[in-house]
């Protein structure tokens, strides 16, 4: 059997740690809160070491916009897809991204509605980063409207439904946080979401309960 070496697994827990730390932190002070120095202190780490891991602010930032995609797909993404094409998947997303912000997967709510506002005026690597998640999200839920539209289960425009549920989810995610509503705004999200779902729906379909 070959040896693993032991120096590499303790890399890659380095990383790991560092990344989680390092999503959760940006979530609630943004991408240019991060800092070698504030992560190596945090964690107890030498400067040195975590520079060796990354080697500058900018690839720590883009490191940590795909960690916190692959939480985001853990959370949101994947169990949805579990369900079948169609209009009970977009009610999955809608559900499952409602639920990862309310629990705070990210204490700052939802990382990409935070980062996003941050770099959006911007140019660079991290925006382009960034754009790119949007628009594979933003693709992913048009593309499940769609499902539901060439199943007969709703009528509408897949493109301006997608845009309306996430401006939904997101409006959600921002009064939850600037009021600590207790959830409140949350609710009144299912709530809207199930109206606009209600007004597309074809004769023949229901809204999963």
């Amino acid at each position: 059997m070959e040896k693993v070496d032991g120096r590499l697994v303790r890399g890659d827990q380095t990383r790991r740690a560092v990344l989680r730390r390092s999503v959760d932190i940006a979530s609630v002070d943004g991408l240019e809160g991060l800092s070698i120095g504030r992560l190596a202190t945090e964690l107890g780490i030498s400067k040195s070491g975590l520079f060796a891991h990354f080697g500058s602010k900018e690839e720590l930032q883009l490191s940590t916009i795909r960690a916190a995609r692959r939480i985001y797909a853990d959370n949101v993404v994947l169990p949805a897809f579990e369900v079948e094409p169609g209009l009970g998947r977009v009610w999955a997303l809608s559900t499952h991204w409602l639920d990862y912000s309310q629990s705070r997967v990210f204490p700052g709510g939802c990382f990409f509605q935070k980062v996003s506002h941050e770099y959006a005026a911007r140019t660079g690597a991290v925006h382009e980063a960034l754009l790119t998640v949007h628009w594979e999200w933003m693709g992913l839920l048009e593309e499940a409207v769609q499902a539901a539209v060439d199943n007969g289960e709703l009528e509408a425009d897949a493109k301006q439904l997608a845009f309306e549920l996430n401006a939904y989810y997101e409006a959600a995610n921002l009064a939850s946080i600037l009021h600590d509503d207790g959830g409140a705004a949350y609710e009144l999200a299912r709530q809207a979401i199930r109206s606009r779902l209600e007004s597309t729906v074809t004769a023949e379909t229901t809204l999963p309960r």
